[in-house]
């Protein structure tokens, strides 16, 4: 065998090895693999805790577009904002300003100082007389019961002055509960009307 035939044999077994298959293969490995679509940057459903699901192959633009539409729908008809955050507990500071007023504001006994006199004048005047001494029996008595009397009184005011405090206390806790309970009711709502929505466009909502 010369170079020549020894050349056309290299070149038909080069041809043979190489099948249209191989080529076919090789084809389709170095095509570009499908992308998979990303997710929203936002979605409303999402965002009030609600899942949407396409009923009908809406594409990811289409529900993205139902979702801000019911969104705004929903919002409007109800009133209520989810954006806007539900109401914030009452700080230790508000509360105590509260408690102040209240306790500056309650309403304080007077005159318990001259009720104590006045009894303590007649106890000692009943007790001088006794003795020999009404008059200076009077005197002791009347100081005595101005003390008594006086520490009563203040005592009854500060007794007063905490019941106010732990009312107002009492009030700010329940108004705050209040305005949670007023939010989940309109967040409840606003879901309701949100789901309508969406299911008349078309979408199973969770």
């Amino acid at each position: 065998m010369n170079s020549v035939q020894a050349i056309r044999v290299i070149i038909v077994v080069i041809a043979v090895s190489v099948s249209p298959g191989s080529i076919a293969a090789a084809q389709v490995n170095t095509s570009p693999s499908p992308q998979t679509p990303s997710a929203p940057a936002w979605s409303p459903a999402q965002s009030i805790g609600m899942f949407a699901f396409a009923k009908n192959g809406q594409d990811q633009d289409q529900q993205v577009k139902d979702e801000s539409e019911c969104y705004g729908m929903a919002t409007q008809r109800t009133g209520f904002d989810p954006q806007k955050g539900g109401p914030t507990a009452p700080t230790v500071e508000q509360i105590e300003a509260s408690q102040k007023e209240a306790a500056q504001n309650a309403e304080k006994g007077k005159g318990g100082g001259i009720r104590g006199a006045a009894v303590g004048a007649a106890g000692g005047t009943a007790i001088g007389a006794i003795t020999g001494s009404a008059g200076k029996g009077a005197g002791a008595g009347a100081v005595a019961g101005t003390l008594a009397g006086g520490a009563a009184q203040r005592s009854r005011n500060t007794q007063a002055q905490q019941k106010a405090a732990a009312q107002a206390k009492a009030k700010v806790e329940k108004e705050h509960q209040a305005q949670m309970l007023a939010h989940e009711e309109g967040q409840d709502t606003f879901q309701r009307a949100f789901a309508a929505c969406m299911d008349a466009r078309g979408y199973s909502v969770k």
